[in-house]
């Protein structure tokens, strides 16, 4: 993070810069290196939950601020930093289905383990794979395992969900901690918005590499690389594109349900032999269905021409031919 830092400061110079990091990527050593140096690193970070339980005294007596709807703030000075308390109804909703998913799978698998015959390691084995796939659900739950040596059965293996903690996920769920420093001039609100930026870049890169599919690479020189990486830029901006013309026109759907309807259209390649032995080559896209045609029409965009024929000769394209070959 030091030699980050340091890499923009001399690539661009120090300017009013602000800094905006998800929890974890700094230290708390770093972060004391910006406060102190000269002049202060501004900053926003994201503040684990963890601390959260050290501020809900302070935090509970603050009034709370609606920025927008459906996002509400409270403001906590605290050692020369702002303490950004936010709840927001659409992460609330994310979050608690997310956690009911995947506590209500990690109860079926351990149901479906107390009733196999298994012995204690096979055990602990498929409980650890249950555990990686339940993330944080699976410390919502008491489980009681076997000692070594013991059978596995009702009264060594029992699991029940821990309420206590359960109501107190329940309460935070929506909501998150931030840190700010040397933010002045900056309202409640631009803070917020500052943060939600990191959430538009996972989505950029969720997009290069899903829909977009640009991993992975595997050039080995590097002017491709960059041109690979170019190439993949150019598709993110068609997408995103997309996605404004999208808010417009049809803002009930999204780029990539429309990527996927668009996916039906296939190109084609039509060979007729000739008399002479060529062939000529017929390149087609398919007729979109009736539901795309309406897609299409309602985005306002227009098919190119079917692309004209080629005559192969001796294996190769002719250069300078025509299709008025006898078929």
């Amino acid at each position: 993070m030091r030699d980050f830092l340091q890499k923009i400061e001399a690539q661009y110079g120090k300017a009013q810069r602000i800094w905006v990091m998800d929890r974890g990527i700094p230290t708390e050593e770093v972060l004391a290196e910006m406060r102190a140096s000269d002049p202060p690193v501004s900053y926003i970070v994201g503040t684990p939950k963890g601390r959260l339980g050290k501020l809900e005294a302070e935090l509970s007596e603050r009034p709370w601020e609606q920025i927008r709807e459906g996002v509400e703030l409270k403001l906590l000075p605290r050692e020369g930093e702002w303490y950004v308390f936010a709840k927001s109804r659409d992460r609330l909703h994310k979050e608690r289905a997310m956690r009911r998913r995947r506590l209500r799978q990690l109860l079926a698998r351990l149901r479906e383990l107390s009733g196999m015959k298994l012995q204690r390691d096979a055990l602990l084995i498929k409980i650890g794979q249950a555990k990686a796939q339940a993330g944080r659900a699976f410390a919502l739950l008491d489980i009681r395992l076997p000692e070594a040596r013991q059978p596995v059965n009702a009264e060594t293996f029992r699991f029940a969900i821990n309420r206590k903690k359960l109501r107190e996920v329940h309460r935070r769920e929506g909501r998150y901690l931030l840190r700010a420093f040397d933010v002045t001039g900056c309202e409640s609100g631009q803070l917020w918005e500052f943060y939600m930026q990191l959430t538009q870049i996972e989505e950029a890169f969720k997009n290069l590499k899903g829909d977009l599919a640009i991993r992975p690479i595997h050039h080995q020189r590097e002017d491709r690389i960059e041109a690979h990486l170019f190439v993949a830029f150019l598709a993110y901006c068609l997408q995103v594109t997309l996605q404004r013309r999208l808010r417009d026109l049809a803002p009930g759907l999204s780029a990539r349900a429309v990527l996927e309807k668009f996916a039906a259209v296939m190109m084609v390649d039509v060979h007729l032999p000739v008399s002479d032995g060529r062939t000529v080559i017929l390149p087609r896209y398919t007729q979109p269905e009736k539901e795309l045609k309406m897609l299409i029409e309602r985005l306002k965009l227009e098919l190119p021409a079917q692309p004209p024929p080629r005559i192969t000769a001796a294996g190769k394209l002719a250069e300078g031919t025509s299709c008025s070959a006898d078929l």
